[in-house]
């Protein structure tokens, strides 16, 4: 399931590199907004939220910048990108070595443990999981920043083998060890949150700073005491917890400077600048995303705190939709007079599509051609990137152009019936235009052996993700097009489920639907769109903005 993810993830981000190596800088913005996230959370996970998290994220994606025009191939850009994230954070274990014992010093922010349990709401044992990182060394660490990665579907095996510098197979003896060592520090933080009189003696004089001497005598304990070992619930593995766990958001007033560091013009070029690339930094621009800006200049800071809610967004003005008349264009609220005389209207066709259930095509059926929709660009209040793991998330998309929505099913967290995402408060027209990732969730996609999955929607072993009656299978990517405002909410109940939101473009939907079976996909993707307003609407879409967003009701009459 990782391997299918980022190998389409690389696919749809091979134009944005090659653009940005050409001296695009909206391209070259869209590359640092997009990937910044995933280095902010490697490099905050390995230093657990050390003062240094921002100087070492900022050279290294100053490093990756500097040397874009040095990639050969677009497809090995996050390889490449975690393994200068890795060499910064060795080359600052190296230089703070002599100032390893002052680490215990108190820090004025919370560390990377505290940021991920309150940003990313975890708990039980999942928050037991992130709080274990406290008791584990720095070389422990540094590989538990990409291990949490690598089974939360954002790195592959063989990138966490490149980007520590070892073989595959010396890799999987790594993270095996790395595996018992988080085991028993959560261990530790479940006694420790526990009532064991012979602890509480124990840690009388423990200042509570995790450190190796205390780790060593917890865990001691642990081994030797009947109720600390009497856990009351059964201990789900550390890898099945965090399938699907989000990226942490970036910090507000997080600031990223890429205006060289600091260099000038001249020294710049001496480096490896690219002219078109120096170019391309020195002009003015301003590129938008969710609680976030990069503004001239390269200087990248978040705004908006990542967990208040989404600011609801206004519809598009006119300045931001003009183009030409198109039949997709947003339905006005006051329709404007008809210059014809003719006293009869054509027939309002929108909406009308009756919900069907659809078959899966043949593995090896090409899909149709996707008709091009016009693209005058989408905001949305998640970024680029938006992730939605917990019931009450939702993402606010405006403008004119293609999304899409990738499917994480987690039945081994929780199976059972699944509460189903909803579109609310449209204003104008939304399409569902086609179905790509290379599998249906329904596909077979192993015996069982990758964690009790048989198909995407889980197995036998671990309980099976059941749609309503009714209700579309989704594809592993789902793409929509927006002509004009709607939010998708995530309304998770009983089952376990996350989605990611990406603003997309035609030529990334088409790429991705025609990757099939030649390719490694499982099958080729489905063309849903005729390109009429008469192409299919989502299920569970309304104009209203209901208090409960779950309630919306199954059908594609808008």
């Amino acid at each position: 399931m990782t391997h299918e993810r980022t190998d389409v993830e690389g696919r749809q981000w091979r134009s944005t590199i090659a653009a940005a190596q050409a001296g695009d800088r909206q391209a070259l913005d869209e590359l640092v907004a997009g990937w910044l996230p995933l280095v902010y959370n490697i490099v905050g996970r390995a230093l657990n939220g050390h003062a240094d998290v921002d100087d070492v994220v900022q050279e290294t994606m100053l490093r990756a910048v500097d040397n874009l025009g040095s990639l050969r191939d677009p497809d090995s850009f996050r390889s490449w990108l975690v393994a200068i994230a890795m060499r910064q954070i060795r080359d600052r274990a190296r230089r703070k070595q002599p100032d390893r014992l002052d680490e215990s010093a108190p820090h004025e922010a919370a560390d990377f443990a505290e940021l991920t349990v309150l940003r990313l709401q975890l708990e039980g044992q999942r928050r037991e999981v992130a709080e274990a990182v406290r008791w584990l060394d720095d070389e422990d660490r540094q590989l538990l920043s990409l291990w949490w990665l690598e089974v939360a579907g954002e790195l592959t095996r063989r990138e966490l083998a490149s980007a520590v510098g070892i073989s595959r197979r010396h890799a999987a003896v790594r993270v095996q060890r790395l595996k018992e060592r988080v085991e028993t520090a959560r261990g530790i933080v479940r006694a420790l949150d526990g009532a064991c009189p012979e602890l509480r003696e124990l840690t009388a004089r423990w200042n509570g700073r995790p450190d190796s001497v205390w780790r060593k005598r917890l865990a001691r304990h642990l081994r030797g005491c009947a109720y600390c070992g009497d856990t009351r619930e059964s201990v789900v593995p550390a890898e099945r917890l965090l399938v699907g766990i989000a990226l942490v958001p970036l910090p507000v007033g997080f600031t990223l400077s890429l205006a060289f560091g600091g260099k000038t013009a001249v020294a710049a070029t001496s480096v490896g600048w690219s002219a078109k690339l120096l170019g391309a930094l020195t002009k003015p621009a301003v590129a938008m995303t969710a609680g976030a800006t990069i503004v001239a200049g390269g200087a990248y800071v978040v705004t908006q705190p990542p967990d208040d809610p989404p600011p609801r967004a206004a519809a598009p003005t006119a300045a931001s939709t003009a183009r030409p008349p198109s039949p997709s264009a947003p339905a006005s609220p006051t329709p404007s007079p008809s210059p014809s005389p003719t006293p009869t209207k054509e027939p309002e066709l929108y909406g009308t599509v009756v919900d069907a259930v659809d078959r899966a095509p043949d593995p090896n059926a090409e899909p149709a051609a996707l008709p091009r929709r016009p693209e005058s660009g989408i905001t949305s209040t998640g970024g680029a990137q938006a992730v939605m793991q917990h019931r009450g998330e939702s993402v606010t998309l405006s403008g004119q152009g293609y999304v899409l929505v990738r499917w994480q099913i987690s039945p081994d967290d929780r199976s059972g019936g699944l509460t189903v995402p909803t579109w609310t408060g449209l204003k104008g027209k939304l399409f569902h235009v086609a179905s790509g990732g290379g599998r249906r969730m329904d596909d077979v996609i192993g015996d069982g052996s990758d964690r009790g999955y048989v198909t995407g929607m889980g197995g036998p072993d671990i309980g099976y993700t059941v749609l309503p009656d009714g209700t579309q299978q989704m594809w592993q990517n789902e793409y929509f097009y927006v002509d004009g405002t709607v939010t998708l909410n995530q309304n998770e109940r009983g089952a376990s489920y996350g989605l990611t939101v990406f603003t997309s473009t035609w030529d990334k939907a088409n790429e991705d639907v025609r990757y099939g079976p030649p390719q490694g996909a499982i099958r080729y993707g489905l063309v849903r769109d005729n390109g009429k307003d008469t192409a299919p609407v989502p299920q569970y879409v309304t104009r209203a903005t209901p208090a409960d967003p779950a309630t919306v009701a199954q059908r594609s009459r808008v």
